[in-house]
């Protein structure tokens, strides 16, 4: 097992105007599960693959455990890669896929048996050994291809987007397969992924890139309560954060009809009389007869079961950012207005995250 360390490691592609990965500063614990995550193009497969010893590095280095490996080929670097296309010999059986690497490293036949029984037990998959992967599923090719790194005991498995070519159903399975297995295995992990779902239910901590910047790590806990920037909070959490444009009066925030109390510490951190509100969906509830609040015409609700998530638009709020602004708010999912309703929603004020308007940090 070990750690992984990047200190200040940067990567610009030839005739690019800014770096893919720029000064990233990061510390992995030995037998973590650490998820990059972040939009397309925000650098984290490219950080993964220098890890991995598959893309170079222009700046920095990268440490596994107390070993620099900036310059080490990646055969040497004792880390186990599973990709997103699962890259399946075909002319192969299960078993033999699983425990090839072991064959060309020289594993004695006996050892190389054992090890594949072993990862195949931990996978469901001794009655596949013989098969081909053309007779098996989706699912079923991806635990080989799980196999395939495990049988290797590295001491970092790397796994970019390894879900997405899944349906949604089974890449639910799967990712609670995952964090399960990598639990008990407690080897140090670093997984690549869009989908912030996936990042929030399987990661002991997240890393959060845009443009190459590492914006927030922490635990899924620390991103979802106290998202450092807009960026952060609008991209952790599903649906996203509503994010509104509000102006400091008095003691107060006002977005159109909503005025929010603001404390003087959050008062002083603003670099001006603006701010953005940040209310998560399943902070907003409908208001009662007479309450005070965000007025929104009702474009759809989402059902889905107990719960459903209505879509709005702001209406009457006669500012400029505010007016026609896009609302999400977690309703009954049995009970609950529809398309066309004028509806008022309140947020939990306590619940509400304020961020600066000029820097869009966290000031709340």
């Amino acid at each position: 097992m070990a750690t992984v360390t990047f200190e200040q490691v940067s990567r610009v592609y030839p005739g690019a105007t800014r770096p893919s990965v720029d000064g990233l500063e990061l510390d992995i614990e030995d037998g973590e599960f650490l998820v990059l995550v972040g939009p397309s193009g925000c650098g984290k497969s490219t950080t993964l693959r220098m890890l991995a010893g598959l893309e170079e590095i222009d700046g920095g280095r990268i440490l596994i455990g107390d070993r620099d490996v900036t310059d080490t080929p990646p055969k040497d670097r004792d880390i186990a890669m599973v990709f997103q296309n699962y890259a399946l010999y075909p002319h192969m059986t299960v078993g033999e896929n699983m425990g090839f690497a072991l064959k060309i490293a020289g594993t004695p036949k006996a050892e190389r048996e054992e090890r594949v029984r072993e990862a195949a037990r931990m996978l469901d998959l001794e009655e596949y050994l013989d098969r081909k992967p053309k007779a098996l599923s989706g699912g079923q090719r991806q635990r080989v291809a799980m196999g395939r790194a495990i049988v290797r005991q590295p001491q970092v498995f790397l796994m970019d987007e390894p879900l997405s070519n899944l349906d949604a159903k089974l890449r639910v399975q799967t990712r609670t397969q995952i964090a399960s297995l990598q639990r008990r295995l407690g080897i140090t992990t670093v997984y690549v992924t869009h989908d912030q779902t996936e990042a929030l239910t399987m990661g002991d901590r997240i890393a959060v890139l845009k443009d190459g910047v590492l914006q927030q790590v922490g635990t899924p806990r620390d991103l979802y309560g106290a998202p450092v920037n807009v960026f952060v909070a609008g991209f952790i959490g599903s649906p996203a954060m509503n994010l509104l444009p509000a102006t400091l009066v008095g003691e107060d925030a006002q977005a159109g009809s909503l005025t929010v109390p603001i404390a003087a510490a959050v008062r002083e951190r603003a670099t001006g009389s603006g701010v953005t509100l940040g209310i998560r969906p399943e902070d907003m509830s409908l208001a009662a007869p007479g309450e005070p609040g965000l007025t929104v015409e009702v474009d759809l609700v989402e059902e889905l079961g107990a719960d459903g998530y209505l879509y709005g638009r702001i209406v009457s709020a006669g500012v400029e950012g505010v007016e026609g602004a896009t609302v999400v708010a977690r309703v009954d999912g049995r009970t609950h207005p529809t398309a066309g309703d004028t509806v008022v929603l309140v947020p939990i004020a306590e619940r509400i995250h304020v961020f600066d308007a000029e820097s869009g940090s966290r000031i709340s």
